[in-house]
Formats: C-alpha cells, sequence, structure tokens
C-alpha cells in the first residue's frame, strides 16, 4: 500500500519544537513516524516562526526543517489566488486563516494526502467542496 503524502500544518511544528507544549510528545512520535519530505506552504512556516518567535533558534529551527529539505514548499498562492479567495469566503465564518486554505487547497492538488494538524476546523473543512480531508489529529482533541 502506498503511503499518503503528508501536509503539515503549523500546530505539530510548533509542538514538535517546543518542549513545553501540550502535544510535545504527540508531535515527537509523529514525526518519528512519517517519511519525509512533508509538504507545507509558506504561510504555515511564518505562523510557526511568529509562534516560536521568543524561543531560543525558534524560528531558525523552524526554517531549518525546511533548508534541510524535511519539509518542502511547493504551494503557489499567487498562481491559486482564485482558489484561495473562493474557500476563504466559504469558510468565512469560522473564519479560515490563510494558512489553512492552502492547506485545504494542498489537500485538493495532492488527491492521496493526509493533513496532519492540531486545529479541529479541518473537521469541517472539506476538499473539493465536499469530500472530508484525511488527519493526523491527537485522540484526545
Amino acid at each position: 500500500m502506498k503511503q499518503k503524502r503528508v501536509i503539515l500544518d503549523t500546530g505539530p511544528i510548533v509542538a514538535f519544537l517546543n518542549k513545553n507544549d501540550t502535544y510535545h510528545d504527540w508531535a515527537k512520535t509523529q514525526f518519528s513516524l512519517l517519511t519525509p519530505p512533508l509538504i507545507t506552504c509558506e504561510s504555515v512556516i511564518s505562523e510557526a516562526c511568529y509562534l516560536l518567535k521568543n524561543f531560543t533558534d525558534g524560528a531558525s529551527n523552524v526554517l531549518e526543517l525546511v533548508e534541510r529539505e524535511l519539509v518542502l514548499l511547493p504551494f503557489d498562492l499567487q498562481s491559486e489566488i482564485v482558489s484561495i479567495k473562493k474557500l476563504l469566503e466559504k469558510y468565512k465564518n469560522i473564519p479560515m486563516s490563510l494558512a489553512d486554505a492552502c492547506l485545504v487547497r494542498l489537500s485538493e492538488q495532492i488527491s492521496d494526502s493526509v493533513i496532519c494538524t492540531l486545529d479541529t476546523d479541518f473537521k469541517i473543512y472539506r476538499k473539493n467542496m465536499r469530500n472530508i480531508i484525511p488527519l493526523i489529529f491527537p485522540e484526545n482533541i
């Protein structure tokens, strides 16, 4: 059976790099089980750098994941802007972040993918308008 491509959200990155995070152990386990490279977008990297800005080497550690090509950034916002605007409009009541919209769009582009996240909003989001997005998610959320 072919392994699904893993799309990575902000939460698992932050939890992995922050030993004090509630989900640190879960994130460490996930990162040990997942086969790199993982896929994400620049918005997720930006969020993770921001959330880890007060930690020693926090942003640098996030960028190192990209530099070492453990995480790839294939998403091009410029070419996907129409789809992203549609997603942001559809989920404006949540509201959907730019990063979340990019990840949903990535899940549409990579049909055999799963999103690794700590964000419960992904239980609501749908890819291709109506399809449930497969998730790697802690059981206790």
